[in-house]
């Protein structure tokens, strides 16, 4: 669903020592490989600058282009670089590579160097990011960082032929809200959730009887890139992100995160922005920092079961292309797609991403059209090799695919097979006619949908299903609040 509007080296004089000074990839008892090392060295140093470099290898799948991120603790400032694209916000220090050397495949190795000033201390960075991995650590022994993770009292999901199950292998229906805020606040600069989040919140949530909560995110704000601000970006975000985690897990309901908002410039047939920045629905996800995107979340959450992942939010490359093979085949394979400017990821390159975390969660995948065709779903159906991959569906009044006739011929084949949630349903008529038919259908054949969304928006911006954070219902929520009310204890 859209949103609501929110607003060449220079000279060096005098003295210089050459330090040496060098973080040396980690060894480990268990002597499992890095995800990628970093070594680092001041290689000289005077009176109020030194000049150092960074020697980065990639041990991961290859990349088409890389970002490297560290955070200076002296207060260091850059001033000039060279075989990277270097800037800092703040502390945060990054290089992205250049034109000429953006591959680098499993195994390789680049190099880059820079001047920078520095009083006081000249601190050796702590942490180094390539594309939102941290280096230099085993990942065989280093724990996620759920610190330690706990789902309180919702359940651990997986699939089982075309239904979602709990470990004792009872029925699971995923039917509650989403929470929309964690896409679009962090990227405009004004916080990083769209109202309160704190237990009374989310309680509020769960007394309509909800069972799930669906979480959109921002990539950009997740990797903590420069054009965000530090407040609300990288390690502040993941934090505020594993706090409404474990306080929805804590209230019995399934989270959902949900990738909303992603990189890459698209003007095309119905562009939400000409913006290159994570500031609307693209039409697909980017090769530059979606998979690292999702090797980071699933690294986070991969030792908890009840998250599910929800690789992008609502796929449209077929406004883009000109054949529905062309755009069948750019969801699931990505690369360079007709009429899309970057480079994509497919679904099955997100998938991938997040198996070789060793992540087990449940995986949902949206079709085309914003989600709301899943005609060939199954032909171009990616392969996973965990089988925990989910069709999602969306559906407003106003798609192509909102009758029952649609629902018959096209999704009833699909749920057949797999798992079937619809992860937004919404109407734009500030009354719940529609939802009603749509959670009727669904009903019906045991399957599981979530309103778009708990926000105190009004029905000429989007279908809002409160008008306080106490959970009072507008008009059109009260249709979902009694209906989830009335299915308590009946959700198997």
């Amino acid at each position: 669903m859209r949103h609501p509007p929110r607003s060449v080296l220079l000279a060096v004089t005098g003295a210089v020592a050459l330090i040496g000074s060098v973080v040396v990839p980690v060894v480990t008892a268990s002597g499992a490989t890095p995800a990628c090392t970093v070594e680092y060295a001041v290689t000289g140093q005077w009176d109020a600058g030194f000049q150092g470099s960074v020697k980065v290898t990639n041990n991961m799948a290859a990349l088409s282009s890389w970002s490297l991120s560290f955070d200076f603790a002296g207060g260091q400032k850059v001033t000039q670089g060279w075989n990277a694209k270097w800037s800092q916000s703040g502390t945060t220090v990054t290089a992205a590579n250049e034109s000429w050397n953006g591959s680098l495949a499993t195994g390789a190795s680049v190099s880059a160097g820079f001047l920078a000033s520095w009083s006081g201390s000249n601190a050796v960075p702590a942490v180094f990011k390539l594309n939102g991995t941290t280096c230099n650590v085993d990942p065989g022994t280093t724990p996620p960082p759920t610190d330690p993770p706990t789902s309180g009292s919702a359940p651990a999901l997986h699939v089982s032929g075309n239904r979602l199950v709990d470990a004792a292998g009872t029925n699971r229906r995923l039917l509650g809200v989403n929470r929309s805020g964690g896409e679009f606040m962090c990227v405009q600069g004004y916080g990083i959730w769209d109202g309160p989040v704190d237990d009374a919140a989310v309680a509020a949530i769960a007394d309509w009887k909800a069972n799930t909560v669906r979480i959109p995110l921002n990539e950009e704000c997740w990797l903590g890139l420069a054009n965000i601000k530090p407040e609300y970006a990288g390690a502040n975000y993941i934090a505020a992100v594993k706090d409404l985690v474990a306080k929805v897990e804590a209230h019995g309901m399934t989270p959902v995160l949900d990738l909303h908002w992603t990189y890459g410039q698209y003007t095309g047939n119905s562009a939400g922005c000409s913006d290159v920045h994570a500031t609307c629905q693209k039409p697909m996800p980017d090769a530059q920092y979606t998979p690292s995107f999702w090797s980071s979340v699933a690294g986070t959450f991969k030792a908890d079961q009840a998250v599910a992942f929800d690789l992008f939010n609502e796929p449209y490359p077929d406004r883009a292309t000109s054949t529905a093979t062309q755009a069948w085949t750019c969801w699931r394979d990505g690369g360079t797609c007709p009429g899309i400017g970057y480079e994509v990821a497919g679904m099955q390159d997100l998938v991938d991403a997040v198996r070789a975390t060793g992540a087990r969660n449940v995986i949902l995948a949206g079709g085309l059209a914003y989600s709301n065709d899943l005609s060939q779903w199954l032909t171009y159906k990616p392969t996973d090799p965990t089988g925990n991959l989910v069709a999602a569906y969306h559906v407003y009044n106003f798609n192509t695919c909102a009758s029952e006739s649609c629902w018959n011929t096209t999704l009833a084949p699909v749920a057949a097979q797999v798992p079937l949630v619809a992860g937004e349903i919404g109407e734009n008529t500030c009354s719940h006619a529609f939802v009603d038919q749509a959670m009727k259908w669904f009903d019906d054949r045991g399957l599981s949908y979530l309103g778009w969304t708990w926000n105190t928006w009004d029905c000429s911006s989007g279908p809002s299903l409160i008008s306080d954070y106490a959970g009072t219902p507008t008009a059109y929520g009260i249709g979902l609040r009694d209906h989830l009310r009335a299915l308590n204890g009946q959700l198997s």
